[in-house]
């Protein structure tokens, strides 16, 4: 990757304060630059929504058969795992939410820790009509993805956790030491939305190029409706609340980290992760396979998505 894995992990809040000066510095012309509207939607997907659980949850379905239950992360919505959904789509029904407080899903007040988190998703597949599903989850989607599997294991046939770590678990501090600048920035209450908000395009762009292998960046489609998905104080705020909840988060990983994951397990890392989340899973279960998909960075589903369909083709 052209920006070292060292410099992305750069930990400091002033790393954080300093890029978000350099935010405010630019020209009126880009922050002003409005994004463009929603990309047509996958093709064989229908997007529905719900009120679960307290809050109006949007997620988009496609295929038929058994389900198959996809979780993002931020910067994203469910859009970003727009290129694997049609291959899932033939042997499985692809459920795919936008998470709380991102996308079509509500900007609640409260609930962003990984149990409420996992409460939202077992309730979408309640309602849907299914009684276990295999789970995938991305970036800030691994923790949900982990406590599901933890507190209901009946409802989780086989796990897959990408590009990310269980906070609180074993081994967490091999990359919490020393965490990417954006975790410290997100979690000052108030401000990172005050200070980006008319500049979201700008700010995601970074992470949208330099988490990816060799800055390459991910398709216009989907980094148009990412953005607009995240522009506006309401919806960077519901990005940064997952954030300001790793207290919470982190205390139920250790409490959820005394048991043992029971399904078969597969861990992927990329660039920025690497293999510490197959370590941590290696240490909690009992069937874990995975290791790290080499000239990827973190954006695993929209950069190599036949590698990751190869892994899943494999494991499920």
């Amino acid at each position: 990757m052209t920006t070292s894995r060292r410099e992305l992990l750069r930990g400091s809040l002033l790393g954080g304060l300093g890029f978000a000066g350099a935010m405010v510095a630019l020209d009126d012309a880009a922050a002003a630059q409005a994004p463009r509207a929603p990309v047509p939607q996958v093709p064989g997907t229908s997007l529905r929504r719900a009120k679960l659980n307290g809050i109006d949850i949007g997620y988009a379905v496609a295929g038929r058969g058994p389900a198959m239950l996809l979780l993002h992360g931020w910067p994203f919505t469910w859009y970003t795992w727009h290129k694997i959904i049609p291959v899932l789509a033939e042997a499985f029904t692809v459920i795919a939410p936008d998470m709380r407080g991102m996308g079509e899903t509500s900007k609640a007040a409260s609930g962003y820790d990984v149990v409420t988190l996992s409460e939202d998703v077992a309730a979408i597949l309640a309602h849907e009509g299914f009684k276990n599903a295999n789970i995938l989850g991305h970036d800030l989607g691994v923790g949900v993805a982990f406590q599901l599997a933890m507190r209901h294991p009946q409802l989780v046939r086989r796990l897959v956790v990408t590009e990310s770590i269980v906070l609180g678990a074993p081994k967490a501090e091999i990359f919490m030491n020393t965490p990417p600048w954006w975790v410290a920035w997100h979690n000052v209450p108030g401000l990172p939305e005050q200070v980006l908000a008319g500049k979201e395009g700008a700010y995601l762009d970074w992470f949208y190029s330099n988490l990816t292998f060799g800055n390459v960046g991910i398709g216009k489609a989907a980094r148009d409706q990412h953005v607009a998905a995240y522009t506006g104080i309401a919806a960077l705020r519901g990005g940064f609340e997952h954030y300001r909840a790793f207290p919470a988060t982190t205390e139920q990983g250790r409490h959820a980290s005394q048991r043992r994951l029971t399904m078969p397990v597969l861990a992927l890392g990329g660039e920025l992760v690497g293999d510490v989340l197959y370590q941590q899973m290696a240490v909690l279960g009992d069937q874990v396979s995975g290791g790290k998909i080499d000239k990827c960075g973190h954006i695993i589903q929209e950069e190599r998505p036949d590698a990751l369909l190869e892994r899943l083709r494999a494991f499920l």
